[in-house]
């Protein structure tokens, strides 16, 4: 089984020193899309793509898959 992590997004976030707020504004996202996010649960691609545009970055640099062992 797999899951995301959204952890470089929030890295990305502490090094511009920027709150989530300011990039549910930025990026032009829902404050509902913010929230999952939060959970590291799936949001739609053109969200990923929004926050990518926003950096100028690819989704591996927001987002990772993580493998579960089992």
């Amino acid at each position: 089984m797999a899951s995301v992590s959204y952890d470089k997004l929030w890295e990305k976030l502490d090094e511009r020193k920027m709150k989530k707020t300011d990039l549910v504004k930025a990026a032009g996202i829902s404050t509902n899309s913010m929230a999952r996010l939060g959970r590291n649960e799936d949001v739609r691609v053109n969200v990923l793509v929004k926050i990518c545009v926003y950096f100028g970055c690819k989704i591996d640099d927001i987002m990772d898959i993580v493998y579960e062992e089992q």
